[in-house]
């Protein structure tokens, strides 16, 4: 029980360095945002010819959003769908934040998910993934 468990890809970094924060409650809140992205699809999407590794993978999603690319994000949806899935990226991208202070609570993440997508910015790119 005192050994780090689960997938790499979804693990907060305070998990492995304390330098982050302690581990808290915000941990599960980056990993429910990195299994959100996977699940809404950005991550099948991705050029398959090339190796990405778990850093890589939010990098190519604030691409893809910050050029418009929804379709290469969301894959071909009808619109209600993708304002769903773009909301879901939203927010996920502020629960994987690298300081786990930058991170909204469980209970934000749900208000973002009742509110409306125009009150939603892009989170800030966490600086392990700024490349």
């Amino acid at each position: 029980m005192l050994g780090t468990r689960g997938t790499a890809g979804y693990i907060a970094p305070e998990v492995f360095s304390r330098n982050f924060g302690g581990v808290s409650n915000k941990s599960d809140v980056y990993s429910y945002g990195m299994l959100v992205l996977e699940m809404v699809g950005a991550r099948k999407n991705l050029d398959s010819g090339v190796s990405e590794t778990s850093e890589m993978f939010p990098h190519c999603v604030y691409k893809d959003l910050e050029l418009d690319k929804d379709d290469i994000v969301f894959g071909a949806i009808s619109e209600e769908e993708k304002v769903v899935a773009r909301k879901m990226v939203l927010i996920s991208l502020w629960c994987i934040q690298t300081i786990p202070s930058d991170r909204p609570s469980m209970t934000e993440v749900v208000e973002m998910l009742e509110g409306p997508l125009h009150s939603l910015q892009i989170a800030p790119k966490p600086f392990l993934f700024s490349l």
